[in-house]
């Protein structure tokens, strides 16, 4: 029904972006025994909160510059001059901007001890130029080395693990120490080996063209500052109202939820740039309604083959004290099963350039997830985080889905919408009982639901192995 290069375009883009999206997280589920092992709680909880802080805050102090790297470097690849002024200004504006947001950070945490500091701060600065590296290859269609620097950052995070904190025990300190290490050799191999600091040069310094690429950059922060508070006020607030150990429990519950986290992600890279190619095509309607369709099935077989494997997963990969994290993960299923729905309908708000919907909207749900979590945060302790993050994610998913009509008519199969909510809802219940019988059932129940959802791609799937 639908031209096949949109699909085989969306699979190529997912691959290509899910090795610098995937394997990073693969590689944080090797070392979390390691961490949650060697690490107290209170260490833990605050390695949680620096890697969480760098992912999201960091990129909004920047004005988001660094995406504009990618988005105007497609438009001048051919062009060295224009190349080179690109890349020069957006390190003209980056290192000014860092420089003074770090030394802020350094002394406003003097909890902290100076060299623990000084590591956080050593390792956002490698982050930040890291980030803007991979950008900038991106857009020079540089994807070999991008992939590259991805696989360098995670293997060293990994090895660096082993070596600092299980081998030499040297705590907090170690991790930062890994995390430092592995994001330096990624940046210093796209230096080398991208050659991205020949395109650098004092002269096109231009008030004009920073300007230029900040008019164009900044729109997007609001945005990321809403999905910062989304992410991170539930760990913030925990922290500051329960306790910074309680805080590690709390990250530790959102690792295995995470997975399909992971995969959204990586999706929802892709789709954006395939929803908004197929905007202009006399069948986007169908197309979208029809992609939709098949997310709903994807994702709610993938949460319920995870949910089978929890308790697995679980005994695996967290050791310590941290079987109360157990009782949150049902609860952060949904969420993210909502999380992947309502990025979906971002990516149509992203293809008809309604991007100011994509940071109002989100902006309402962080707003509400914020107050929900200060309300209850006493009463109920650690569960207000996992259900106001549920709550907001539904009212997100539930106000897109109507309001995204108005750009184009999507339809949508609300039975197997509804089929499918009740039968991840009924599993999250079996999963609270932690009882090898509810267990096995569990188990039957994901590869049933799974198969029912998917039996057209799989099917596919198996007839292209055939072929091949």
């Amino acid at each position: 029904m639908y031209a096949m290069s949109r699909e085989n375009s969306l699979v190529k883009n997912t691959f290509v972006l899910s090795i610098g999206v995937f394997l990073p997280k693969v590689v944080a589920f090797i070392t979390l025994p390691i961490l949650t092992a060697y690490l107290t709680q209170a260490e833990y909880g605050t390695y949680d909160l620096v890697t969480i802080l760098a992912t999201l805050l960091l990129p909004a102090v920047t004005l988001q510059i660094q995406t504009a790297a990618f988005r105007f470097l497609i438009d001048n690849r051919n062009n060295e001059e224009k190349v080179k002024g690109i890349v020069t200004n957006i390190y003209a504006f980056i290192l000014p901007i860092s420089f003074i947001t770090l030394v802020i950070l350094f002394f406003i945490l003097p909890t902290l001890s100076v060299l623990t500091r000084l590591l956080l701060c050593l390792y956002f600065a490698s982050d930040i130029l890291e980030n803007a590296a991979r950008q900038i290859i991106r857009g020079l269609a540089n994807n070999k080395d991008y992939s590259v620097s991805a696989i360098i950052s995670a293997v060293g995070k990994m090895i660096f693990a082993v070596i600092m904190v299980w081998y030499f025990r040297t705590g907090l300190i170690g991790a930062l120490v890994c995390l430092f290490v592995a994001s330096f050799c990624s940046l210093a191999y796209l230096c080398s080996k991208a050659k991205i600091l020949k395109y650098i040069n004092i002269k096109y310094i231009s008030l004009n063209e920073i300007k230029h690429l900040v008019q164009y950059s900044w729109p997007m922060v609001p945005n990321s500052l809403s999905m910062w508070v989304m992410s991170v006020s539930d760990r913030l607030i925990v922290t500051f109202v329960l306790g910074v150990e309680i805080n590690a429990i709390y990250s530790v519950a959102n690792k295995i939820p995470s997975i399909l986290s992971l995969a959204r992600s990586t999706f929802t890279m892709a789709w954006q740039e395939n929803a908004s190619i197929a905007s202009k095509d006399e069948d986007a309607t169908q197309y979208y309604s029809f992609m939709y369709d098949t997310v709903v099935g994807i994702m709610s077989g993938c949460l319920a083959l995870l949910i089978a494997c929890t308790p697995i997963l679980f005994a695996v990969l967290i050791h310590g004290d941290y079987d109360a994290a157990y009782y949150q993960m049902p609860i952060l299923f949904v969420a993210t099963l909502l999380d992947s729905l309502a990025s979906f309908l971002g990516g149509v708000y992203v293809a008809f350039k309604k991007t100011a919907s994509v940071g109002i909207t989100t902006m309402a749900a962080a707003v509400l997830n914020l107050l929900i979590n200060c309300l209850l945060i006493n009463r109920i302790g650690l569960y207000a985080a996992s259900l106001s993050t549920v709550i907001s994610y539904f009212l997100l998913v539930a106000f897109r889905m109507i309001n995204v009509r108005k750009i184009t008519n999507i339809t949508y199969n609300y039975k197997k919408i509804m089929f499918c909510g009740a039968s991840i809802l009924f599993m999250c219940v079996l999963c609270y009982q932690r009882s090898t019988l509810m267990n096995i059932i569990n188990a039957l129940i994901g590869v049933v639901l799974f198969v029912f959802l998917n039996k057209s791609l799989i099917c596919v799937f198996f007839k292209k192995l055939k072929i091949n």
